[in-house]
């Protein structure tokens, strides 16, 4: 569980850069150059990614809680608001009339929903881990940004492309959750 707890540390820290320490990443950006910058942040994320899988696969699991069966449909509901949320944040969507940082909402939600159906060790700290870390980096951008100011909302065909486009990527995600996390949603 170490190397899953250094791997969320590093995604941690780095992402805390730009909210926390923009001087640093101004410095980062200037020693580098802002392709070499975005590139050398890319890789520490998917390092810290790689960390987190194989710290999460490599540990062993112990008990800590079960709750009722039927929490599993509640599950799926939110996995779908954590998938609404998260494609929300990268296309035309209301949902961004009433949430300012959707994608960060969406890791929250995500992390909200494993923890009713994960009550193992290790999923417990990387579900709470990453809960915690959205909810901080909400607040952290904030404050560094000031007041919200909230889009117009789009036109309706658009917003029916964007639920069209989670809808699909939510079912290949959940077929294909045994190969990308090892459990089977039956």
């Amino acid at each position: 569980m170490k190397i899953m707890i250094l791997g969320l540390l590093l995604w941690s820290l780095v992402h805390f850069i730009p909210s926390l320490a923009p001087l640093l990443k101004k410095n980062w950006i200037s020693m580098l150059g802002e392709a070499t910058y975005k590139i050398s942040f890319a890789v520490i994320i998917v390092l810290s990614l790689v960390l987190i899988v194989y710290g999460w696969r490599h540990s062993t699991p112990s008990h800590l809680y079960t709750l009722p069966i039927i929490i599993k449909p509640i599950t799926v509901i939110l996995m779908l608001l954590a998938f609404v949320l998260f494609v929300a944040a990268k296309r035309p969507a209301r949902i961004k009339t009433y949430i300012r940082h959707p994608q960060l909402m969406s890791i929250f939600v995500w992390s909200f929903a494993h923890l009713l159906s994960n009550g193992d060790s290790r999923s417990v700290v990387l579900f709470s881990w990453m809960g915690i870390w959205a909810v901080l980096e909400m607040i952290f951008i904030n404050r560094r940004d000031g007041a919200w100011i909230k889009q117009p909302p789009p036109e309706w065909p658009k917003e029916f492309k964007g639920l069209t486009i989670t809808f699909v990527i939510f079912v290949i995600v959940a077929l294909a959750h045994p190969y990308i996390a090892g459990i089977s949603l039956k």
